[in-house]
């Protein structure tokens, strides 16, 4: 038999292209947050982070830092890193900062 979910789940990739230049890079952050606190309220399962460094616009240059912040004002959806560009970043850094101890 075949698992089937009790109802269809929903998640959005936040690619952070939706920023204008000039924008106010701490109003910004506080902008994503309360969009992923709103899809918590909304009841969506997930929600992926997505980081860039290009464009003068893209401000998520670690997404474990977004998932971070976001963690603390939500309740239940899953946050996730939709990338993380390791030839930009140590590898075993990375793989501390999404470290998540249990104990």
């Amino acid at each position: 038999m075949s698992y089937r979910p009790a109802r269809m789940k929903f998640g959005v990739f936040m690619a952070p292209l939706h920023h204008h230049v000039g924008d106010n890079p701490a109003l910004s952050y506080e902008q994503d947050l309360r969009f992923i606190e709103k899809l918590d309220e909304l009841d969506f399962d997930e929600a992926w982070i997505g980081e860039h460094h290009s464009g003068a616009v893209e401000i998520i240059a670690d997404p474990a830092l977004m998932i971070a912040a976001a963690a603390q004002r939500t309740k239940r959806i899953m946050l996730g890193s939709g990338v993380v560009d390791l030839p930009l970043h140590n590898p075993y850094h990375v793989a501390d900062r999404f470290n998540i101890s249990t104990t």
